[in-house]
């Protein structure tokens, strides 16, 4: 570009009238937005809870806390007041000319202020830094308030962090630069564009804000994810049975059954051909059965904990038997997946069955201590605020829980779309990971009940008999079998150090292995991108920072490490089966009827 075009582009307006008429027709839209929502209110006669999250507790016990040091106070505001001037003081400076260091600067990783008009301009560069150190004072000082209990300080601080998060001046149309400018350069067609998306959204979530991260209509289940070719060989009120079609000659002895987490569905092991486990695990010689878990619907509501062990793993290793001739399998849990497997293996060695001869958890809680941020949203009022609201549709829509999921980072998770989809105007780009991340199921009230109260906040299912499973009271360390955990290290719903406890929960031989990466990338990463890290180490200490600390590092993917493993446990290899070859006939296509239901 010419030095003459910048300067034109630098200095074009928008057509006065295009945008009078832009901002008329926001404003027209707006006040139908807020009638609209005025509306929906009035149409519901029950009166919200006013703190459905129970945080005024919180932040009423952090002030009574706080105001018993009030020095200390008095010394935080005075280094912020130190801290404002040295900016005042360079942000001088640096209007006049000269050269300044920042005062404070994001986080690595921060991408909100990715724009160079923060860095470049001076008023921009004043605001991003006064946010900056404001927003770490907020955290620092109610960080340090002595005398909270554990629980309490947590929430306080994680809800401090999302309200910090929501003032960001990249949140706001006249502090975001790239807002400014894409407003003036369209014309205010931006936010025409983004009220409309503002609008859709809206809709869609039938009066409560479901933010779209992704182009809904790039994908469909069973034509460009979930293709792995296979049938459903079984089916119960809970799960469908898949088999797959071996693309190998040869095949090892015991089946792979893959028990999912039941809040989402399956396909985020099977999203596309190059990183799809199952198909991975298909063509390393494995006969692979998944269970695809319904999305239940009201006439499911009582449908408990037991019910997914009987009528989902319990079954699907009968199902397999049948299909297979086999009875015995080795097992991977995924997520709650993993729970529900540890507690079904439970009953199993109670009750003398031994159809599983090895177990792999991936990113699994058995131990829900320090359970991390989720923790914020369980405790007994809370759970009683769901337990109400479940009680009236008979189960837990999975967008309700997506959205806690979410917060956990909200700057990627929310607040980016927010700029990106109202602001900017612009449509999300289409990710199948963020496809399948919106595609989320119902829970049973039953079983999500039971599973809030007795594992994530009264942390049962360490302690030996402390749940019942048909009446057996079940301990952790009945499962002699070999285990393999597989954690990730930036895994921001089950942390590493939490998922590690369980090496300590299980009699057997236990290998943990810690993959770089979060709690989806960390584990959906095949060996062909030869991306990221993983770490092992052949002891399991108590302390998981000390096995960290003598674990050694192997690039590339843990999927190459966890083969090597599971190949012992193979049984041997013998002919290829095929869907259908057993007593179970195929009753359809993968992926399944289940697995296609949508909330939406």
């Amino acid at each position: 570009m010419s030095d003459q075009q910048a300067i034109e582009t630098e200095n074009k307006h928008p057509d006065p009238e295009k945008l009078s008429a832009a901002m008329a027709e926001i404003a027209e839209k707006s006040q139908r937005l807020v009638s609209e929502f005025l509306a929906k209110q009035a149409e519901d006669p029950e009166i919200s809870d006013p703190d459905p999250l129970n945080i005024g507790s919180a932040f009423a016990e952090l002030t009574t806390h706080m105001m018993q040091n009030p020095v200390k106070l008095v010394e935080a505001q005075m280094e912020l007041w130190q801290q404002y001037y040295t900016l005042w003081h360079n942000t001088t400076l640096r209007m006049m000319g000269e050269e300044a260091e920042p005062v404070v600067s994001p986080q690595k990783g921060d991408r909100r202020f990715r724009d160079e008009a923060w860095e470049n301009n001076e008023l921009f560069d004043f605001i991003k830094q006064s946010y900056l150190l404001s927003s770490q004072w907020m955290q620092n000082v109610v960080h340090d308030v002595d005398g909270l209990d554990d629980k309490t300080a947590q929430k306080v601080e994680f809800y401090t962090r999302q309200f910090v998060d929501a003032i960001s001046p990249t949140n706001f149309l006249m502090t975001n630069p790239e807002v400014i400018r894409t407003t003036i350069e369209s014309g205010g067609e931006n936010l025409l564009k983004g009220l409309q998306n503002l609008l859709e959204d809206l809709e869609r979530g039938k009066g409560k804000l479901q933010i779209r991260m992704t182009d809904l209509d790039a994908f469909k289940v069973g034509e460009n994810v979930a293709t792995t070719e296979g049938s459903v060989v079984g089916k119960t009120p809970l799960m469908e049975l898949l088999q797959y079609k071996p693309s190998t000659d040869k095949v090892a002895k015991r089946p792979l059954v893959i028990v999912p987490p039941w809040i989402n569905k399956y396909y985020i092991l099977d999203l596309r051909p190059e990183n799809s486990f199952i198909k991975w695990a298909v063509d390393q010689g494995h006969t692979v059965f998944v269970l695809s878990w319904v999305n239940p619907d009201s006439e499911l509501a009582e449908k408990s904990f037991e019910d997914y062990a009987k009528e989902g793993v319990l079954a699907a290793l009968d199902m397999i038997e049948q299909a297979t001739g086999e009875n015995e399998v080795n097992a991977i849990g995924y997520c709650l997946g993993g729970t529900l497997l540890a507690s079904t293996l439970a009953y199993m060695a109670k009750t003398g069955d031994d159809r599983v001869k090895s177990a792999t958890f991936l990113t699994t809680l058995t131990d829900f201590e320090k359970s991390g941020e989720l923790s914020v949203f369980v405790d007994d009022e809370q759970i009683k605020s769901l337990e109400h609201k479940m009680s009236k549709e008979g189960y837990l829509d999975g967008r309700d829980m997506s959205m806690s999921f979410n917060m956990l980072r909200a700057n990627d998770l929310i607040w980016s779309f927010v700029v990106s989809n109202y602001m900017l105007g612009k449509d999300p780009f289409p990710f199948d990971l963020l496809y399948w991340n919106s595609d989320s199921t119902r829970m049973p009230k039953a079983m999500h009940s039971f599973y809030l109260r007795n594992m994530y906040n009264k942390n049962l299912l360490r302690e030996p008999g402390g749940i019942k499973i048909f009446g057996e009271p079940i301990d952790l360390r009945d499962i002699k079998i070999p285990v393999y955990f597989l954690s990730t290290r930036e895994d921001h719903i089950a942390p590493w150090q939490a998922t590690y406890a369980g090496t300590q929960l299980m009699s057997g031989q236990v290998k943990f292995v810690l993959s770089a990466s979060g709690h989806i990338a960390g584990v959906v990463n095949p060996p062909a991108a030869k991306k990221y890290c993983y770490w092992t180490y052949n002891r399991n200490p108590a302390n998981p920072e000390d096995w960290m600390a003598k674990a050694a590092q192997h690039e590339g993917s843990w999927w190459t490490d966890w083969q090597n493993w599971v190949g012992r446990r193979a049984g041997g290899k013998v002919d290829a089966r095929k869907p259908g070859d057993g007593k179970l006939k195929v009753i359809g296509p993968a992926p399944g009827e289940y697995v296609k239901v949508s909330l939406s």
